[in-house]
């Protein structure tokens, strides 16, 4: 690919970067060198105008974007525009000089299409708002809102604060028990805990006048650790009825579109709150920020649909048997639940951090935000052009686009910016980037990947992460790989990102990049990974140990307890245990286990256990005999039925039982299905049901 098709439009910001216009050409393909700018932004803005002209434009600059695309507007041209960022990412570096491999390869992307949409969730929300907290600090911002929401209050304090002496608008007291639901669509659960019904309550003072104990204030709630029981308050209510310390019915359900909580601790207690949930704390900034963000999630709303997920190959349960639930515990938002023999997904929760596909061993459940051939391309490309263009030792430094994007901008603006070899690439978020991408990566020409995350990222998948890029760790360094290739760098501080990332040692990689691409089905990427890292490996392996948890291993068999029920064929979502078909005989093909455990989970004998490990031999895509046995064969017919060993077991279990005393009633256990009905219809002194007594 080349960009004979784009007009290229670079620029040295005013002679800030170095730039090598020849080099860059040929690590382009380009037949015509690239003409090297100053100040493309001001005195030469008419040569970027010239370029509208052409189908296509590439600007190396993303800080002055807006300007551009403003100036394209304004010409009403209908030239495609991108922009990429060299300045920042390369130029800007106390390796800017060398830096010419991976100043092309960053302009290589822009050559690549864009990715297919994905599908979309839809949140609708009419603005109405419940403000949940102490009505010393509920009342004030609701007073606040009501001008641009329909709001509601739960006063969650048994006394302080004053309400307003006009009902504007509901309020309710009593103890949040639970929270559910998304922008739009809230179910709010609470208990009326205080005697003084406020929906009832005419705010008419009397009870307050009353009270000896002066238990009662201008928020109109009683507070029980004064009362005496006098019930003075009940009396002053009368007819009313507001009052009612024996209150049977105390359960209060509500819905909303929105949610300010602004108790100390929230009822939420995700890590990632759902969208149109604000929790703010007590810090009266963070209480203004939010009541803004609030008043503008009225209207219609959409966001990608981050996840794609296959039932039919997911290993979460086989007759109420479970098997792994790696995607349940590692979202952040509480979005992933148990339903069943399979898990349910709320779109509407997920904020697309790819945790779970990144943990999940079957594929099952894939992140599609992009997907990962979409990412692979992009990982293919880069590392491609990189190393034609004569770059060595290659590392990715994958990050988000929003806090960790400003912190390797102001480590070129305030430090020593990034080393020559280090590239950053954008993702949605560094959780998505599982084991399957990391060895993609390898087999591509890489020498590191490093995900680097926020504290709050790490947090919530450091652990799921880490453990990932220790599998592949442990692969990459048993074929022969030497050195640290995968790291979860977590980094709020610039300074400690620059030490980090100029301490980095280039670690061994493939001498020959692969050529395939990756395809959607993580199995099928991590074995065409595997396949040629182990096949340019500088050591060979058969067999490769793994921990615990890994998504590879055998299944082993105690022949001694195995009764050859074949409980754990049926329990198998990947197809990796089979029958012998025509024989009493259970196969292992151990490139299809994924080690969910749920043929150990379903063995009634507990003749199962796992042994992960990770088989590069040509056997893993063999059937392997596990246990077989001789057949038993049926005493009418002759026709094998089961194994002798489960017949004998059963025989000796039901010998004694009473259902079986009767003369040929166990003789029939050793017979087939088909033999046994005819038996029982031969046998006239069989008890059938029209001999039971009414």
């Amino acid at each position: 690919m080349s960009f004979e098709d784009h007009t290229l439009k670079l620029c040295n910001c005013n002679k800030t970067m170095m730039l090598d216009a020849r080099a860059l050409s040929t690590a382009l393909g380009l037949k015509q060198p690239i003409q090297i700018h100053t100040e493309l932004c001001r005195k030469e803005a008419g040569s970027f105008e010239q370029a509208l002209k052409d189908e296509s434009c590439v600007v190396a600059c993303t800080q002055e974007a807006p300007l551009f695309s403003e100036l394209a507007q304004s010409a009403g041209a209908t030239a495609e525009l991108k922009f990429v960022n060299i300045r920042e990412h390369a130029g800007w570096s106390r390796e800017g000089a060398a830096a010419t491999p991976k100043i092309a390869a960053l302009l290589a992307l822009a050559d690549l299409p864009e990715a297919e949409p994905v599908a979309s969730v839809s949140y609708k929300s009419g603005g109405v708002l419940l403000v949940v907290g102490p009505a010393e600090a509920a009342i004030p911002w609701a007073e606040k809102l009501a001008e641009h929401l329909e709001v509601n209050v739960l006063v969650t304090s048994q006394r302080g604060g004053e309400l307003p002496a006009e009902r504007r608008y509901p309020v309710w007291s009593g103890k949040a028990r639970s929270v559910k639901g998304h922008l739009g669509a809230f179910e709010v659960e609470w208990e009326q805990d205080n005697p003084i019904d406020l929906e009832v309550c005419t705010r008419c003072n009397a009870c307050i006048h009353a009270c000896p104990e002066s238990a009662i204030d201008f928020s109109y709630q009683i507070d029980l650790g004064r009362c005496k029981s006098h019930r003075q308050c009940v009396k002053a209510c009368g007819a009313i009825g507001a009052i009612d310390f024996d209150r049977p019915d105390r359960a209060r359900k509500e819905r909303f579109d929105l949610i300010l909580d602004l108790s100390r601790e929230p009822t939420l207690r995700t890590p990632q709150l759902p969208q149109g949930y604000l929790a703010p704390g007590g810090d009266p900034l963070e209480q203004a920020l939010a009541a803004a963000q609030l008043a503008q999630m009225v209207g219609e709303f959409e966001k990608p649909r981050f996840f794609a997920y296959n039932e039919k190959i997911c290993a979460h349960s086989r007759s109420s048997k479970l098997g792994c639930a790696q995607c349940i515990d590692v979202c952040s938002t509480g979005a992933i639940r148990s339903e069943g023999d399979r898990v349910q997904v709320d779109p509407h929760l997920c904020m697309g951090c790819g945790g779970c596909a990144t943990v999940c061993p079957s594929g099952a459940m894939t992140y599609v935000y992009p997907r990962v051939p979409d990412l692979g391309a992009r990982l293919k490309r880069v590392l491609a052009v990189y190393t034609q263009a004569g770059g060595r030792g290659a590392c990715l430094l994958l990050h988000n686009t929003e806090d960790s994007r400003e912190q390797i901008a102001k480590l070129a603006r305030r430090g020593r910016g990034l080393p020559a070899r280090v590239i950053p690439l954008e993702v949605h978020h560094p959780a998505s980037i599982g084991i399957d991408v990391l060895l993609a990566a390898l087999a591509y020409g890489a020498s590191q990947v490093i995900a680097l995350a926020t504290s709050k990222e790490a947090a919530e998948y450091g652990d799921a992460l880490t453990r990932q890029m220790g599998f592949a760790q442990t692969i990459v360094n048993a074929l022969g790989y030497e050195g640290a290739h995968f790291r979860l760098l977590a980094a709020d501080d610039p300074a400690v990102l620059e030490k980090e990332v100029w301490a980095l040692v280039p670690a061994a990689t493939v001498p020959k990049a692969a050529t395939y691409n990756l395809a959607a089905e993580k199995r099928a990427t991590l074995e065409f990974a595997i396949e040629h890292l182990s096949k340019h490996a500088p050591k060979p392996q058969e067999s490769i140990a793994l921990g615990a948890g890994a998504p590879y291993g055998q299944v082993l068999v105690n022949r001694e307890t195995c009764t050859l029920c074949m409980a754990c064929v049926g329990a198998c979502p990947e197809s990796a245990l089979v029958d012998g078909r025509d024989r009493p005989m259970l196969k292992f093909l151990e490139r299809n286990c994924v080690q969910c455990g749920l043929c150990a989970n379903t063995c009634p004998e507990n003749a199962i256990t796992l042994a992960p490990r990770l088989l590069l031999a040509a056997q893993a895509k063999q059937e392997t005999t596990l246990n077989e046995a001789e057949p038993f064969n049926c005493v009418r017919c002759g026709k094998p039925f089961g194994t002798r060993q489960l017949v004998g077991n059963m025989l000796g279990k039901l010998g004694g039982h009473s259902m079986f005393a009767a003369e040929g009633a166990l003789s029939r256990l050793q017979m087939c299905a088909d033999c046994r009905v005819v038996d029982m219809m031969e046998n006239k002194k069989e008890t059938s049901i029209q001999d039971i007594k009414r």
